[in-house]
């Protein structure tokens, strides 16, 4: 370790980690056993989620996003929005009957988005699915990995559902194995 590294890393200016995206595509195939094996059938809509940032790299960020998403989302016919939540993060709330489409459109986005310089501000990409209530995946850009998230009401959740949901998916999707990193994102607007 440098002597520059080594003092960054203990005033904390240490970089964040990079944003990956090479499991994200994993949901794809394993949407087949959640609508089959689990009765979890995805719903119309997936989002991606960016931690808040500064205005002016804010107003940087989402001009790319919708010129981007203009474009891309004229193929495949899926609708956007771009919405910020109770906490301040900003959120691309796409919805698309094809559950191909969302995917392939948020890996799209997340793609340019690390391109363009904006990969650190990447905290997760979101699928809903409907069950007997919502169960969201959640992919960490961060640690390159799944989990599941089961709200119920009252900020609870259920963790019975979410261990069983992990020990059976996880020989499909790159499950995130440390549960402490298993963040609830309350709030999510859809």
């Amino acid at each position: 370790m440098g002597l520059k590294s080594m003092f960054d890393s203990l005033l904390g200016r240490g970089s964040l980690p990079k944003a990956k995206t090479d499991k994200l595509f994993a949901i794809s195939t394993a949407v087949v056993t959640m609508e089959i094996d689990l009765r979890l059938e995805p719903s119309s809509s997936a989002g991606i989620c960016f931690k808040p940032m500064e205005m002016s790299k804010y107003e940087t960020a989402r001009e790319e996003i919708e010129g981007l998403l203009k474009y891309s989302t004229q193929e495949t016919g899926t609708s956007f929005r771009l919405e910020k939540d109770e906490y301040n993060f900003l959120w691309v709330i796409l919805k698309d009957p094809d559950f191909e489409d969302l995917v392939t459109n948020i890996h799209m986005i997340s793609q340019t988005l690390i391109e363009q310089d904006f990969g650190e501000q990447l905290l997760c990409a979101v699928y809903r699915f409907e069950g007997k209530g919502p169960v969201y995946w959640i992919y960490n850009f961060k640690q390159d990995g799944y989990y599941p998230f089961a709200p119920q009401k009252n900020h609870q959740r259920d963790n019975s559902l979410e261990m069983r949901l992990k020990s059976l998916m996880e020989r499909e999707l790159p499950i995130e194995k440390n549960i402490e990193k298993w963040y609830p994102l309350w709030g999510m607007p859809f």
